[in-house]
Formats: C-alpha cells, sequence, structure tokens
C-alpha cells in the first residue's frame, strides 16, 4: 500500500475479507489511520492453501509427519488450524504468505503454507494440496490506486466513520439513513480506533456510487453526524 502512495507502484491488491477468518484487521487499520487511498475494484478468489517445502534442500523423500514447523500468514494458519494441530506442526507468523515461501528457501524439512504459483516462483515442493479446513473458502480482495472509478450502474461504495462521544443511538440513527433511502447495506465492521476502550471505528459497505445524487446526500448527512467520516471509494460490485 504504501508503495502506491508513494508512487512505486500503480496499483496495490489486498485482501479485506475472508469468509471463514472475517474482516482482514491490519488491511483495515491501514486505510483507516495510515493510507489515502481509492478502492478502483474488488476481486473474489476461491483461497486453497498448500503446504510447501524447498525442493533442494529436501532432495530425501520427506512427508507431512517429518515437518515439524511452518510459516504464514496468520489468516492461513487460522484457514488451516485443524490440518496443523492433528501433525502437530508449530506455526509462525509472516506478513504474506508469499514472504513465507521465499523464507524457507534453503531450510530443511520447515514448511510454508502457500499457493501453488508460490511454490513456482520459489522453487518449492508442493508437499500436500488443498489443507485448508473448509473448502468453501474464498477472500475478497480490493484494487487500491490513486484513481476514482467511473459509475457502472452496479456498484458499492466503502466508508469509515467513528461517533460523537456520549451519544446513545448514534449507530442506529446512521443505519437508519440509508434505511430511509431505501439504500442496501451488504457489510457492517467495527475495529478499535486504538484510541481507548469503547472506542471504535465503523467500516460499512453498502449498494451505489458516491457520485449518485443520493449517495452524495447520505454521505453529507453521515458527514454531519460523525466526528470523523472517509469514503474509502465506489467500485464495480464483483460478480
Amino acid at each position: 500500500m504504501k508503495s502506491v502512495v508513494d508512487g512505486t507502484c500503480f496499483k496495490g491488491i489486498v485482501p479485506i475479507e475472508n469468509s471463514v477468518e472475517g474482516p482482514v484487521g491490519i488491511t483495515l487499520d491501514f486505510l483507516a489511520n495510515q493510507i489515502d487511498l481509492n478502492i478502483e475494484k474488488e476481486i473474489i478468489i476461491p483461497i486453497n492453501h498448500n503446504l510447501l517445502i524447498d525442493k533442494e534442500s529436501n532432495k530425501e523423500n520427506i512427508s507431512v509427519k517429518d515437518v515439524k514447523e511452518v510459516y504464514s500468514h496468520s489468516q492461513a494458519l487460522a484457514q488451516c488450524q485443524n490440518y496443523l494441530e492433528i501433525h502437530n506442526i508449530k506455526t509462525h507468523f509472516t506478513l504474506s504468505t508469499a514472504a513465507a515461501a521465499k523464507s524457507i528457501k534453503g531450510v530443511k524439512k520447515i514448511g510454508a503454507i502457500g499457493t501453488l504459483k508460490a511454490a513456482e516462483i520459489y522453487g518449492l515442493d508442493v508437499l500436500d494440496r488443498n489443507i485448508q479446513d473448509i473448502k468453501n473458502n474464498e477472500t475478497r480482495f480490493v484494487i487500491l490506486s490513486k484513481n476514482k472509478s467511473k459509475i457502472t450502474n452496479n456498484d458499492k461504495t466503502s466508508i469509515l466513520f467513528s461517533l460523537f462521544e456520549d451519544n446513545p443511538g448514534g449507530l442506529h440513527d446512521i443505519l437508519g439513513i440509508f434505511a430511509e433511502n431505501n439504500v442496501n447495506l451488504t457489510k457492517i465492521e467495527s475495529r478499535p480506533s486504538k484510541e481507548g476502550l469503547g472506542k471504535y471505528i465503523f467500516f460499512v459497505d453498502f449498494e451505489g456510487h458516491q457520485d449518485n445524487d443520493i449517495i452524495k446526500d447520505i454521505l453529507n448527512i453521515i458527514e454531519t453526524k460523525t466526528s470523523f467520516m472517509k469514503v474509502l471509494g465506489s467500485y464495480p460490485i464483483a460478480k
């Protein structure tokens, strides 16, 4: 994300929600507190996790029972929790599954959980395929850039906001605005604001584009009823 902000890259793709483990907290926190980019598009990808090992360092015929430790992103490890417990494999966190795959190059009997593409890129062997606990596993990714998407008439808008303190019914008032205008909410999440216990940032997705007149009016009203509001972007709804 930072490479898109500083111009090193034109676009960035980050996970934002998983069908098994829910929201990806680090992505939401960056969007809320550190990054000023637009969500340009969303992509929903079926997720298949695989147990990878370094082929050059493990030339002898080893099996899953020989792997005592594994590296991967926290979400991937959580999605394979039952598999890891059954095989008594110790886990280590990395920033991404790709970083995990890269980290085990030249290491014996240490595995990584990652994609078949990562195995291809880093010259790894696939020791076991599709090890995720739930087979119907999908992750929603968003494409971030400095550009705004045009109206397609099949759009979604993502916003975040914080409420004024000591405002009973504040969240109900905000959500009521959407109901009054017959606008469908597709997701609502809360994250700690990191400013103290009981203080939250709310992430809301809803149908419509921020350049539509009705959505413009809704956003203007929400801005007057919140202590902070940020539009993360309007973009086509993924099929």
